[in-house]
């Protein structure tokens, strides 16, 4: 799985097998969540986060956005 960024808990990854459109996985103790970042950063799917963690992970996801696009295409293209 590679790795995006990891901050204050929240570690956010790709599978690798991914596919279109961009977006991230993110993990915060039992819980996680995915995230849409292909035009601004748009909450998917959680499961078992809660609510001040998933608002959290989208801060974080919205302020590393240019990392996270960046490490996906590194990877995938």
């Amino acid at each position: 799985m590679p790795s995006a960024l990891n901050k204050d808990g929240f570690n956010f990854f790709f599978y690798s097998n991914e596919h279109e459109p961009v977006h991230v996985h993110v993990r915060h103790g039992s819980g996680k969540a995915k995230f849409d970042v292909s035009d601004g950063v748009q909450l998917l799917e959680s499961k078992g986060m809660k609510v001040q963690d998933l608002r959290k992970a989208q801060e974080l996801a919205e302020e590393n956005l240019e990392t996270i696009r960046s490490k996906w295409h590194e990877y995938f293209d």
